[in-house]
């Protein structure tokens, strides 16, 4: 029995009686034998769709446009993307179902038909939603999913060939990752959240290492890059063809664009694979909803930033990105590998391709969920394998097309996604609240209420059985 008389401050301890890491929970990671996945999976497989091109191109581009301001506003949305994405997942649960294929169904089109729909004159509005989200969510997943994931993918190994004397063939890439995409994607969502699992964790550990080395190195710069970012986000003055208060403007925009761009909150797309976790408790993952944003943009874009920033890229007096330097790498898209290049040599380059292809690479998996889930939703069970088939060839194109298209599509299905989705979660706000509230009451005051699980009565009286036998 462990000595009451101290407090545990433990990290890693979940109660007082067994200290155990919350990782090794085999509620959270523990694999199921039907179509379910994991609550660890679930959390690696939406990161493994959030951490990608933006983390590192997006941050990159951002910062060159918007000055160092802009990554204060991405800490803003951020801040507020935690408590939308932790609503969206708590709704994703509460309103999912179970196929034919004993696999859990759920997302922003569920909640917006069955939730919103169920409400007083609401039936038409929240079934005509529910399907434009789907729409926009099939097309996003051939942008923000798929497109400019693989640009960013091509240009970067191609970039990191010509800096070693190599000449590597844009379409012979976009063949490569054609072949690695496809035999997951047709594998379905249990063989993605079995890569997910694997490959999140290890790159960003290894990210973490790469940029906390150039950021020890450059230590004495953190202080000014902290004022510049600052200083950045509340400038008033005037840039290239604006007026005084433009640059607020301009940081303000880049800052919420990538923001929104990197941890997708808002967007009702990660929900889709919180949803397939073989979790009970709604709040509970909506809590792994929280750690995704602060884990994404809070941890991962700001290592980016501070990165970038302390490189000598950036004039951290004026905020602007040095003209020469960025005509020497060609572009905003390397600074990262610029900055990498000037601790590393030729291998920091070659890091960063490597970062971008696994980040993007897996970014581009869990998309693939997304847009199945939209697919089955909208055109049924059959249409599913050809979507995986046509989103797999989607690669080629992506690896061809211009950066800037690709871009443009991924932030215009962005914005078109996000609309109906939070206008269900605005609508449905107390239902989560209620829900929350219920596991509070139950879990830290001892409470007899009966837990809110399923806002169906068939699968809510389904889950209390399954959390009698075995609770969270």
């Amino acid at each position: 029995m462990p000595d009451r008389s101290l407090p545990d401050f433990s990290f890693w301890a979940l109660d007082q009686e067994y200290h155990r890491s919350y990782f090794s929970d085999k509620h959270v990671t523990g694999h199921t034998s039907d179509k379910s996945i994991s609550q660890f999976q679930s959390l690696c497989t939406a990161l493994a769709a959030t951490v990608g091109t933006g983390n590192i191109v997006g941050v990159a581009g951002a910062i060159a446009t918007g000055g160092p301001g802009a990554v204060f506003w991405m800490w803003l949305i951020a801040f507020f993307g935690m408590m939308t994405n932790y609503a969206e997942n708590v709704l994703g649960i509460l309103y999912r179902r179970k196929g034919k294929d004993s696999e859990w169904h759920g997302g922003a089109m569920y909640y917006l038909r069955d939730g919103l729909g169920a409400k007083r004159g609401c039936k038409q509005i929240g079934a005509i939603l529910a399907v434009l989200f789907s729409l926009f969510c099939l097309l996003a997943s051939f942008g923000i999913g798929n497109m400019s994931q693989v640009n960013s993918m091509v240009s970067n190994v191609v970039s990191a060939g010509t800096s070693i004397g190599i000449t590597i063939p844009a379409i012979a890439v976009g063949i490569f990752l054609f072949v690695a995409v496809g035999s997951v994607v047709l594998g379905g969502l249990k063989r993605i959240a079995s890569i997910a699992e694997k490959l999140v964790p290890f790159m960003v550990v290894l990210y973490f290492i790469g940029t906390a080395i150039i950021i020890g190195l450059n230590y004495s710069l953190i202080p000014e890059v902290f004022v510049a970012i600052f200083r950045g986000a509340f400038s008033v003055k005037a840039v290239a063809g604006g007026g005084f208060g433009a640059g607020i403007a301009l940081a303000m925009k880049m800052g919420f664009k990538r923001g929104v761009f990197s941890n997708e909150a808002g967007l009702g797309s990660s929900v889709m694979v919180h949803s397939s976790s073989n979790v009970k408790e709604p709040v509970r993952q909506g809590m792994w909803g929280i750690f995704e944003v602060f884990a994404d943009t809070i941890i991962v874009c700001t290592l980016t930033a501070i990165t970038i920033l302390s490189s000598g890229a950036i004039d951290l007096t004026t905020g602007e990105a040095i003209p020469s330097i960025l005509e020497e790498i060609g572009g905003s898209s390397a600074l990262m590998s610029y900055s990498f290049s000037k601790v590393f040599g030729p291998a920091g380059a070659i890091f960063i391709a490597l970062a971008i292809l696994f980040f993007a690479y897996t970014t581009v998996l869990g998309w693939s969920h997304y847009g199945t889930t939209a697919c089955r939703y909208l055109f049924g069970e059959k249409a599913v394998w050809p979507y995986r088939i046509v989103f797999s060839g989607i690669v080629l194109a992506g690896s061809v097309m211009t950066a800037q298209l690709a871009w443009d599509i991924s932030d215009t299905f962005n914005g078109l996604m996000m609309i109906p989705n939070l206008i269900g979660v605005l609508v449905l706000s107390p239902q989560v609240m209620k829900c929350t509230r219920n596991y509070i009451n139950r879990t830290f005051h001892g409470s007899k209420e009966a837990p809110m699980l399923s806002a169906f009565e068939d699968v809510q009286a389904e889950e209390e059985v399954l959390l009698s036998e075995d609770p969270e």
